[in-house]
């Protein structure tokens, strides 16, 4: 897990320096479809029949989900922090109980409140609204929280009868179609050293996604699940040794709250989330 959360880390810097001269469209589309082209190893072997399934609509739904979380991570990783991005995205615990509440009708926990308070506390320090510090673009960093927690409840509605290796494949078709569509709008051939940046942010995403999904089969996601978090303080190393910023006094005080909600989130929960960008 805590590999998982290194490779995520470095796939968030990769895209924060790609950004600063290709379009976010461009960029997305390239961790897709070098993503899925990675993948093509594990899934190769199931075969048509291994791939075969009735739930497109599922299939769709946490597609799309995933790809609009996605859209609004890279944007935010962009115009961001490299942490405040990162962190902003992991805040997803907190909103996994209300969309599994409208979605899968199941009760939100008496004891899931607390953390998600307190998380959500955190959130309004790293966002700052009313201070001359907010920046609106966080906002479009909390939807891409927002977004993956309705992609972590179509996998676990896809997982009940669904391989995870058939999940992230159709995952990986449905992003890389329907991110081509605006491509071609905003295209930019790439030069020289962008062709080997994108080709890694999108090795390091589809490794640091294997590494996490091997992480929950070894072990109960409430055991595991927190570890991913430590992304937040290899984002903070590498905006430090990169950029040479470190966050205020609030934005730090926000971090803790987010992190340590998402934590009690994650070991106190029914069913706890797996966070992550999606695969």
């Amino acid at each position: 897990m805590i590999v998982s959360a290194l490779l995520f880390a470095l796939m968030g810097a990769g895209v924060k320096v790609a950004a600063r001269t290709l379009p976010n469209a461009q960029v997305v589309f390239f961790r897709c479809a070098l993503g899925l082209l990675v993948l093509l190893p594990w899934v190769a072997p199931l075969g048509l029949a291994g791939l075969r399934t009735a739930l497109w609509r599922e299939h769709l739904v946490r597609g799309l989900a995933g790809l609009g979380a996605m859209y609004c991570f890279f944007y935010a990783l962009a115009h961001m922090r490299l942490p405040d991005a990162v962190l902003l995205n992991y805040s997803l615990p907190l909103f996994m109980p209300f969309v599994e509440a409208l979605w899968l009708g199941e009760p939100i926990p008496r004891r899931l409140w607390g953390p998600v308070g307190l998380g959500f506390a955190g959130i309004v320090l790293i966002l700052k609204p009313g201070l001359e510090l907010f920046q609106p673009v966080a906002l479009v960093g909390l939807l891409a929280a927002v977004f993956a927690s309705v992609a972590q409840v179509g996998i676990r509605r896809l997982t009940r009868t669904e391989p995870v290796t058939r999940i992230i494949f159709y995952f990986g078709i449905v992003s890389t179609v329907v991110s081509g569509l605006p491509v071609a709008a905003s295209w930019r051939t790439p030069r020289g050293g962008e062709w080997w940046l994108l080709v890694a942010i999108g090795v390091l995403a589809t490794l640091g996604q294997l590494f996490l999904t091997s992480a929950y089969g070894h072990a109960p996601a409430a055991r595991v699940g927190p570890f991913i978090y430590s992304s937040v303080a290899f984002a903070g190393l590498l905006e430090w040794a990169l950029w040479d910023s470190i966050p205020d006094a609030l934005a730090f005080t926000g971090m803790v709250l987010v992190a340590g909600a998402g934590v009690l989130a994650l070991r106190i929960g029914a069913d706890p989330p797996q966070p992550g960008p999606a695969p």
